[in-house]
């Protein structure tokens, strides 16, 4: 049976994102406090909702930040980023100091066209820039996804960008390479469309 990791680091929707993932899959569903907690899962979600500095403080204070790196680096296991735990695989963040995972090329910048409201908060459409497993069967031009965040990715190997939403500019709404992806809003609140995407982490990615 296919173990999913749910990073539990005290910043995130954890419980709306295992309720999601037992409605799509038929996975075993870990909760993943520990280094040590990753070891025999296939594939893991780190969540997070909150400032950039302290989620990376918590992921490194918990000796997660490394385990992270391990499972998504050398062992080439399948990692899903959501929201705030979509923009730590990156570089780092307008909104701190900390380095982030740097497992993706990107950084992180607030939004910058005056007269929108800061956070963009809502349901939004996206469109779907490069197809990869995560958006299997999904048509990105009608599909519309549930964001909450100020700050979103700038990528600088711009082959990354996986998916792009409207919020005053264009801006990355998803990022994908190889067995790493991030989404900047939030499938756990999205209804159908985000079902969609869990469903296809757990069975396809």
């Amino acid at each position: 049976m296919c173990k999913i990791g749910v990073l539990d680091y005290g910043m995130g929707n954890v419980g709306s994102i295992k309720n999601m993932l037992r409605r799509v899959s038929r996975c075993e569903i870990i909760d993943v406090r520990d280094p040590k907690d990753m070891e025999g899962i296939h594939k893991m979600i780190l969540p997070g909702v909150g400032s950039f500095d302290a989620g990376m403080e918590l992921l490194q204070s918990k000796g997660m930040a490394e385990g992270i790196r391990d499972f998504a680096i050398t062992k080439k296991k399948p990692i899903l980023g959501i929201c705030l735990g979509m923009q730590f695989l990156g570089n780092g963040s307008e909104e701190g100091k900390k380095k982030g995972l740097g497992l993706l090329d990107f950084d992180v910048l607030r939004f910058r066209t005056e007269g929108i409201k800061i956070p963009h908060m809502g349901w939004n459409y996206v469109q779907i820039e490069k197809e990869v497993p995560l958006f299997e069967g999904i048509e990105g031009s009608e599909n519309r996804y549930y964001f909450v965040h100020s700050y979103h990715a700038v990528c600088r190997e711009k082959e990354i960008s996986a998916m792009s939403s409207e919020y005053g500019y264009r801006f990355t709404a998803a990022v994908a390479k190889e067995n790493i992806y991030g989404v900047q809003f939030h499938p756990e609140k999205s209804h159908a469309y985000g079902m969609k995407i869990m469903k296809n982490f757990a069975e396809v990615c």
